[in-house]
């Protein structure tokens, strides 16, 4: 049985945390909130539209439907992939009539992608199922359960925008 030596600290009190995370409050928190998290978005992103759409190609919608046409290129950028991923992404949804390629304004070898009425269609239809299943379970809590949730986002939508 071999043990290992604990490990100094350093000037990174977040390093510090990760090397010893077993004796810190802050760390069951972490992974406390990372697990219901994590379950919570994989349970809203179930409810899809009709489209039977992967969560690439939905997440590709909704970049174009926040912020209108984008190069495929841009579209990589945001998604955090390489372009021939988006490519092929976006080659299915047009395929599925969600989104045209148009010729870039400004840029002769470049296209635009956007949504079409269809994909459209297909944001607002998930959107609704979304917030419907959603709201659906938080008419189910007490007031109290409530209101601490609407604290609690607030303080997640900072987290995430630091």
């Amino acid at each position: 049985m071999s043990s290992t030596a604990p490990v100094p600290p350093t000037s990174d009190p977040v390093l510090d945390l990760l090397q010893d995370p077993a004796h810190d409050p802050v760390h069951d928190l972490a992974a406390e909130l990372r697990g219901a998290i994590a379950v919570s978005s994989r349970r809203i992103r179930a409810e899809r539209g009709d489209a039977g759409l992967t969560d690439p190609q939905y997440s590709v919608l909704m970049w174009l439907d926040k912020r209108g046409p984008l190069t495929p290129g841009q579209l990589a950028e945001l998604e955090r992939v390489q372009p021939p991923t988006v490519t092929r992404t976006v080659n299915c949804l047009v395929e599925d009539g969600l989104v045209a390629k148009g010729e870039h304004p400004s840029d002769g070898r470049a296209v635009l992608v956007s949504l079409t009425a269809a994909g459209i269609a297909e944001v607002a239809e998930t959107r609704r199922r979304r917030h419907l299943w959603l709201a659906g379970r938080l008419a189910d809590l007490t007031d109290d359960e409530r209101a601490l949730l609407a604290d609690a986002a607030g303080v997640l939508r900072r987290l995430a925008e630091s």
